[in-house]
């Protein structure tokens, strides 16, 4: 079986043996196509409305290559399929047909089966490559997990990076593997019956390695804003290409690689004021664009909860989830009684907004936000609870700590594991960060690699974030925050595998495979059969919580959750059958012991 994703632009591997080059330069006067060793330059004509052309049986699959603008600037293809040498350098001709797939049956898997596993690719094994994660996929079988979520693998400037510094989204980067490694790595996923899918960044490009408005300016707009400097340009002049490079992109990772979905990071910061906006037509040229019985799934982050995007019952056709930071923030405040930042607005009330997570999605739904001091959110209760991806832990939540400091560092065992059994039994997907099943005590520091100018820059804003912290209120202490652009912080935040030698370790590996075991067979069964919208929540204390999910055909699942550290009782209700339970309580003493939660069905 061979994939390739025909493109509008980048390098294509003709069937005639020739290889078509094709650039959008909006602002050049002339481009020419320079092929590396040795060096051999070709003049691409006009194709019009900026764009530029040629094919040449001068270059071949492996050919190195870059763009000649104006006579002066030397700059990668934004649509290269690899850069062997870095962003920096030259692009290199990939022939995607040449790589044999053996997954040609595979279609994926429902969503409501997703136990997500996200993972950065560097740190997660000792040889921080594709073939190191393939490496653990029977492990990640074994522990429950049904999709690999991988965090951007687009080329990044240096050789480490958390992947949202991507300046060159079409090409994996250089120092996890070349693409054919990659495809390699799906390809295995799938005979093991597990789906794929790939963080992907459409709100902006790193600072470093971009030559983009070398020759393509309207590529930006200044109209716009983002945390990260100009927008890119959605909703102007020249906008049709710019929208269709995302596109494309979207398409390629699920058609040339077979992926089983994407996450979109950051969506709120995208500004885009034309209808459709960037975000339903993507989701609608995806859905159109394969078999229906193929399951692709696409994920939100988008801090603006816009319940509208995502796939109610009456509109299947838009986003299939959004990842739930209000879940993440209410357990946070529980199980740590953190309440800087964010937290703050959580803090007052974190079971009931935990409750309301589990039972309609979003807490905050329109609901005024104290932090943001404006409101915040759309109403979804309306929506199934497969719309809402739950977390203890992801990239984000680590390492955006000075220290990249785990939940079990700064939480008792016992209240992490009473909030693991209220998030991984619940119907909503749930996610689990690299290392969290076995108790990783590594941190997982910000790490880079920029050049020098810009790499002091960073250390000091990184260290310039945290000074409004009483605890990094002076020099001395932001100095103890790790540099970013040094090694050794991407070193330490690799996880260490030799702990699960560790008792303490394989304790926690036991626990997580436990509770994901009870998903498997208890939890899963009955989620199809989850009446929407009916789903309701009541406080049994300050900090314990009842939630009831109705199912079609009667009944209905039921959590009970304690977090306090005294007993709590429940009402004398149809209690049905246990299907779980953490800590002391018994399901008919109608008591909830401190620290401890029950499931049950009834039927």
């Amino acid at each position: 079986m061979r994939r390739a994703h025909s493109m509008p632009f980048g390098a294509e591997c003709l069937g005639d043996g020739t290889v078509r080059f094709r650039l959008w330069a909006s602002a050049a006067k002339s481009v020419r196509l320079v092929l590396i060793a040795p060096e051999h330059k070709l003049e691409m004509p006009e194709a019009g409305d900026g764009w530029f052309e040629i094919s040449t049986s001068e270059a071949e699959a492996g050919t190195q290559y870059r763009f000649e603008i104006d006579g002066k600037d030397q700059v990668p293809d934004p649509a290269s399929r690899y850069q062997p040498l870095g962003v920096h350098g030259p692009s290199e001709v990939i022939d995607p047909k040449t790589f044999a797939w053996t997954d040609q049956s595979w279609r994926g898997r429902p969503w409501n089966e997703a136990v997500i596993y996200e993972l950065h690719v560097g740190t997660f094994s000792p040889e921080g490559t594709f073939a190191g994660v393939e490496s653990k996929l029977d492990y990640l079988s074994d522990l429950g997990i049904t999709a690999i979520e991988i965090m951007p693998v687009s080329s990044f400037p240096g050789d480490r990076n958390w992947g949202y510094d991507g300046v060159l989204p079409y090409a994996p980067a250089a120092p996890y593997g070349r693409p054919e490694d990659l495809k390699h790595l799906i390809n295995a996923a799938h005979e093991k019956n597990m789906m794929v899918l790939l963080d992907v960044v459409y709100n902006h490009f790193g600072p470093e390695g971009n030559y983009l408005t070398l020759y393509a300016p309207q590529f930006f707009t200044e109209r716009h804003k983002t945390p990260w400097g100009e927008a890119i340009n959605f909703d102007g002049v020249g906008s049709r290409a710019v929208r269709d490079y995302f596109i494309h992109n979207a398409l390629y990772w699920l058609e040339e690689y077979h992926l089983d979905g994407l996450r979109l990071d950051a969506v709120h910061a995208i500004v885009d004021d034309s209808q459709p906006d960037i975000l339903i037509e993507l989701a609608g040229v995806v859905r159109n664009a394969f078999p229906p019985d193929r399951q692709i799934h696409l994920v939100l982050e988008n801090f603006d909860n816009a319940a509208h995007y995502l796939s109610g019952p009456s509109d299947p056709e838009k986003y299939d989830a959004q990842w739930n930071d209000d879940i993440h923030h209410a357990l946070h405040v529980l199980i740590t009684q953190e309440d800087d930042g964010y937290y703050a607005d959580y803090a007052g009330d974190p079971a009931w907004h935990l409750g309301r997570c589990l039972a309609e999605g979003f807490s905050y739904q329109g609901d005024f936000s104290h932090y943001h001091n404006a409101p915040r959110g759309e109403r979804s209760s309306g929506l199934p609870p497969f719309c809402f991806v739950s977390f203890m832990q992801n990239h984000d939540q680590i390492g955006n700590r000075a220290f990249g400091e785990r939940i079990g560092q700064i939480a008792n065992a016992e209240a992490v594991k009473l909030a693991m059994t209220c998030l991984l039994l619940a119907p909503s997907p749930p996610l689990l960060f690299m290392g969290q099943e076995f108790g990783a005590n590594t941190p997982f520091l910000f790490f880079c690699d920029f050049g020098p100018d810009l790499a002091s820059k960073v250390t000091q804003g990184r260290r310039s974030e945290f000074a409004k912290f009483v605890a990094f209120s002076s020099d001395e202490d932001q100095a103890r925050i790790p540099d970013p652009n040094s090694p050794n912080t991407f070193i330490s935040s690799k996880l260490n595998w030799n702990s699960l030698q560790s008792s303490e370790h394989t304790d926690w590996l036991q626990f997580y495979t436990g509770l994901l075991t009870c998903r498997r067979d208890k939890i899963l069964p009955l989620s199809g059969d989850i009446r929407t919208g009916g789903a309701r929540f009541n406080l049994l204390d300050k900090m314990a919580i009842s939630v009831f999910w109705p199912l079609r055909q009667g009944g209905g699942l039921t959590l009970r959750a304690n977090f306090s550290d005294h007993e709590v009782n429940f009402a004398d209700e149809a209690k049905g059958r246990l299907l779980y339970s953490c800590g002391t309580s018994k399901l008919k003493d109608n008591r909830l012991a401190a620290l401890s939660a029950l499931w049950s069905v009834q039927e």
